[in-house]
């Protein structure tokens, strides 16, 4: 896990050098922290989401990197300790609305029952709806999964990966942002991976906003799932 951390911020870094003595480099930085406690006469839980979002744009060409990390227990026993991070790039070399993309991906989950896994793979995008106030943009493309499960053994698979993305702004206050996945496997039936997340803001300041984020995650292979709803703040800015 730490080579692929390192990988990814060493490619980040590296793009980040080369681009920052352009004016036509655009980049976008987000940060966010959400969370819940509830606490009752015998029972404790809370459970904690943070996430760092970097992008940028230059030309055609878009690099995003993210990472999310997910710590949740109750009563004492550990419930969540997810991690997540990725490496996208987007290339708009066609006609309007229309790109491809490429992704390295690396997760682990201990609500999913999943010790280590490298998705990489690459797709094409169209963008449905493209306005400022309004995006809807649908994908595919085909991914390759190395992946060790934590009470089983280690398998490699292809997978087919749509995702659905959008985001709505109302009045420049309330914004409504989702990112969903399904994965299918193409030789391994039955094993299939659903990823969704929804989050709701309000805006309290320019760039500030108050944030609830609904989170499901589904890995078949493991008959597990998880599914969670936090609250908290995020700072969302454009440079």
């Amino acid at each position: 896990m730490k080579i692929i951390g390192m990988m990814l911020l060493t490619i980040a870094m590296w793009l980040n050098a080369k681009a920052q003595f352009s004016d036509s480099t655009n980049y976008h930085f987000l940060l966010s922290s959400s969370g819940s406690i509830n606490r009752t006469n015998s029972d404790r839980a809370y459970l904690l989401n943070n996430a760092i979002n970097f992008g940028l744009k230059k030309n055609d060409i878009e690099l995003n990197s993210s990472t999310s990390w997910l710590y949740g227990k109750q009563n004492k026993s550990l419930s969540n300790n997810d991690f997540s991070s990725a490496l996208n790039f987007n290339l708009h070399k066609t006609f309007p609305h229309f790109y491809y993309w490429g992704l390295l991906n690396y997760n682990t989950s201990y609500s999913l029952n999943l010790r280590n896994q490298l998705l990489t793979g690459a797709g094409i995008a169209y963008n449905i709806i493209d306005r400022k106030n309004a995006y809807l943009n649908v994908s595919n493309g085909v991914l390759f999964d190395q992946s060790s499960l934590i009470a089983a053994e280690s398998y490699h698979t292809f997978r087919n990966s749509l995702r659905i993305q959008y985001h709505f702004a109302i009045k420049e206050l309330i914004t409504i942002d989702g990112n969903n996945f399904l994965q299918n496997s193409y030789a391994r039936k039955g094993d299939y991976i659903i990823r969704s997340s929804t989050v709701l803001g309000l805006k309290i300041r320019k760039w500030i906003s108050l944030t609830t984020a609904l989170n499901f995650n589904k890995l078949n292979i493991t008959r597990s799932e998880n599914l969670n709803l936090t609250y908290g703040i995020s700072l969302d800015k454009y440079f």
